[in-house]
């Protein structure tokens, strides 16, 4: 008899390294580790620096007026979190063509990614390659033949 356990996706690790993730419609996630290093703020403000191609978040008061929410993408402890940033992408004419993640650091009091770094090129290739995705043909069911009798 086999000895089963039971999988939780609970016992699966997450990073423990900042991550920064821009979107191609340009939204903003960061991973748990990010959000705890910026405080679990309920709002950042949106940083860049046009010259270096470093953009950067810091926590800020929510009644801030210029700050922006940050919200849970789920009901999971675990993250990510999202900031809309549509306006500021198209504003400083970030590439959103493809998701991109970048590695952040901690710059004092704001979290900070290189933009020039390139970053890695995130998607979901498993949707892609599935053959009902959404954008792709459909297979043509092929006809029943009739059973030849006898």
């Amino acid at each position: 008899m086999s000895h089963f356990e039971t999988f939780r996706k609970s016992q699966t690790p997450f990073t423990r390294e900042p991550h920064v993730t821009i979107q191609r419609r340009g939204t903003i996630t960061i991973n748990a580790a990010s959000y705890a290093l910026l405080g679990s703020p309920g709002a950042v403000e949106l940083l860049f620096d046009p010259t270096e191609q470093v953009l950067g978040l810091r926590a800020v008061d929510v009644g801030e007026a210029h700050a922006v929410f940050v919200r849970p993408s789920s009901r999971s402890r675990q993250g990510p979190w999202v900031l809309s940033a549509m306006a500021f992408v198209h504003h400083y004419r970030i590439d959103t063509s493809q998701a991109r993640r970048w590695v952040a650091q901690l710059d004092n009091d704001t979290l900070v990614v290189r933009l020039r770094d390139g970053g890695r090129v995130v998607s979901k290739q498993l949707r892609a390659s599935r053959p009902d995705a959404p954008g792709k043909p459909r297979p043509r069911p092929r006809p029943v033949q009739p059973a030849s009798g006898g």
